[in-house]
């Protein structure tokens, strides 16, 4: 056990072993950046070992603290909410520009801001969003290898299971990040190997396919999404522009493409809550017109939702379409994780902001003014939200005008 909080020693560093190995891919010679929550001290310590061991040259950690966070809130000047540290992500991005590999550890309370000021967080998302462009940049491009993975904070496991003690809450949560991430198996670099191979089977259909748009109908929902000229279909593990094959996301469910930014109309809704920055957002509805959001609403946090919206003009438009099917594992757990790295692959979704240069064809040779008129996004925020159930189907849309089904019920049509 780890610390006393009842985690599975063995499958921790199996985790720690996955992320490096086959999320990072890391070479010999890379450095390596870590950011996590002080709390999961014990998962960068494990991951720290095994980047050494892979070859790496020098880990460097990057810790935060959620005391630390609403002390900004209940203290600070009011001044003090349109600062971020830029100076720190310029490093990150010249670190990026010089090979460095990334890796995020996520785990904080998904609540941490309920209770503060709406308006306060807003400006804060803004300011942020502005400072950390650039290393946003070099990652939403792929120039270098980048994974993401989860530990089971204390307070992010008492909002998914409330009603268990703070220790059984934690373990319960670990063992799910653990099977989510496919390293409560015997070997989970194999898993995800052939893991891997089933999301590039998908994507290879999808691209063959090259539709001109996706409809999406359901509860709530009818959305034409079109496709970006050039787009491309990417899942699993993905070639980044340094030569190094990565898995960005552990755990990944997820088949996802760009969009075009003034080709999406009609409605649709949410069908699990968003958890962005510490604020819950919910039950969100929203129209487009010629690939903007003209109307957006939610039940929670909707003052947050708006303020997200007009962070830039990019910020109403869509960066990504994922599609997901409705008997993912994570799915199937029946949790709310409040975490949009699980949450997000147990159902279709959608994201505003920033698009993935890396989801067009010869993407190493596009130029932002290329991607521009290839229909891609540009913006300050990326961000996720689940707009798929079994209640939702998707045809594909040639540009005759005839249609194929991709998803019925929420499942992959052609299994």
């Amino acid at each position: 056990m780890t610390n006393n909080f009842f985690i599975d020693e063995n499958k921790l560093d199996k985790l720690a072993a996955l992320a490096v190995n086959t999320g990072l891919s890391i070479k010999a010679g890379q450095n390596l950046l870590i950011t996590s929550p002080v709390e999961a001290l014990p998962l960068v310590r494990r991951i720290t070992i095994h980047a050494y061991k892979a070859g790496a040259n020098l880990v460097t950690p990057l810790f935060s603290d959620p005391e630390l966070t609403l002390a900004r809130y209940e203290h600070a000047q009011n001044s003090s909410f349109d600062l971020s540290a830029d100076w720190l992500y310029k490093g990150m991005g010249e670190a990026f520009d010089k090979n460095t590999a990334r890796l995020a550890i996520v785990g904080d309370d998904p609540m941490l801001l309920e209770n503060q000021d709406p308006e306060k967080i807003g400006r804060s998302n803004k300011a942020l969003s502005k400072a950390s462009k650039p290393a946003r940049e070099r990652i939403t491009s792929f120039k270098i290898n980048w994974n993401i993975v989860a530990w089971p904070g204390r307070a992010w496991s008492a909002r998914v299971f409330p009603s268990l003690n703070a220790d059984e809450a934690q373990a319960k949560l670990a063992e799910a990040i653990f099977s989510a991430s496919r390293v409560d198996t015997v070997n989970p670099q194999k898993a995800w190997a052939e893991h891997n191979s089933n999301l590039l089977r998908r994507s290879v259909w999808l691209n063959q396919q090259n539709f001109e748009y996706l409809q999406f109908k359901g509860p709530g929902t009818d959305l034409r999404v079109g496709l970006a000229e050039n787009h491309e279909w990417m899942g699993g593990a993905s070639k980044a522009r340094n030569g190094i094959t990565c898995n960005p996301n552990i755990p990944s469910e997820e088949v996802f493409t760009t969009p075009h930014c003034l080709k999406v109309d009609g409605t649709v809704q949410s069908t699990k809550p968003l958890s962005h920055q510490g604020t819950l957002i919910d039950e969100i509805k929203v129209t487009f017109k010629e690939g903007k959001i003209i109307e957006a609403k939610a039940t929670r946090g909707e003052d947050v939702l708006n303020k997200v919206l007009d962070t830039d003009e990019g910020a109403r438009r869509l960066g990504e379409v994922a599609l997901v099917p409705d008997s993912s594992p994570i799915s199937k757990s029946n949790l709310l994780f409040y975490n949009t790295l699980f949450d997000e692959n147990a159902a279709c979704h959608i994201a505003l902001g920033q698009c993935y240069s890396k989801c067009f064809k010869d993407d190493n040779k596009l130029t932002d003014k290329k991607i521009r008129k290839f229909g891609g996004n540009s913006s300050n925020i990326h961000i996720d939200w689940m707009i798929g159930s079994k209640e939702i189907n998707i045809d594909g849309v040639n540009r005759d005008k005839s249609s194929t089904p991709v998803f019925r019920n929420g499942e992959w049509a052609e299994q």
